[in-house]
């Protein structure tokens, strides 16, 4: 039997949602991997900043597109010692500017996914998976790269359906 693993990116705090801002207490990929891992009984880790971005929507915007801008690897929190023991691996995350957050590419740079399977899905307001995908196929070489399914931040809580739909392939 193969062994997997949802790693996700999440933010919480003041976010954007089809036009107007408010605070959430758990962020839409976080909701997203939750049911995933009901789902699927997979292990779960969560990718976080050692220095987490502003609560401040406007502030923590310009704070990722600055890493972005400079290709800058923030720090991470922490780290699984190892994903060795894992075939496939759900990864999740909100697009940041059509592509994923850099803490993302920090934890992608970590490891080797040669012969892993890479099952993406991302939370956006609009922008779908951007080139995330290709831009985790340039990140990790020799991994197999799954269709991707983008879920829109705000319909996060009612996206079960559009899960199964997914993992049934």
């Amino acid at each position: 039997m193969s062994k997997e693993l949802i790693a996700f990116y999440s933010r919480a705090d003041e976010n954007y949602f089809a036009g107007s801002y408010r605070y959430v207490d758990v962020g839409n990929t976080e909701i997203v991997a939750g049911m995933l891992q009901e789902l699927t009984g997979a292990d779960i880790f969560k990718i976080e900043q050692a220095k987490p971005y502003s609560k401040d929507y406007n502030t923590c915007i310009e704070e990722a597109k600055e890493h972005q801008r400079r290709d800058a690897h923030p720090e991470l929190k922490s780290c699984p010692k190892s994903i060795d023991g894992y075939d496939t691996i759900y990864l999740g995350y909100p697009n940041y500017w059509g592509t994923m957050p850099m803490a993302v590419f920090t934890f992608l740079e970590r490891y080797d996914f040669t012969g892993k399977t890479i099952r993406p899905f991302c939370t956006n307001e609009g922008s779908g998976l951007g080139s995330s995908v290709s831009d985790i196929s340039s990140l990790c070489p020799g991994a197999n790269i799954e269709k991707g399914l983008a879920i829109t931040g705000g319909q996060a809580r009612g996206s079960r359906p559009s899960l199964e739909r997914w993992l049934k392939g």
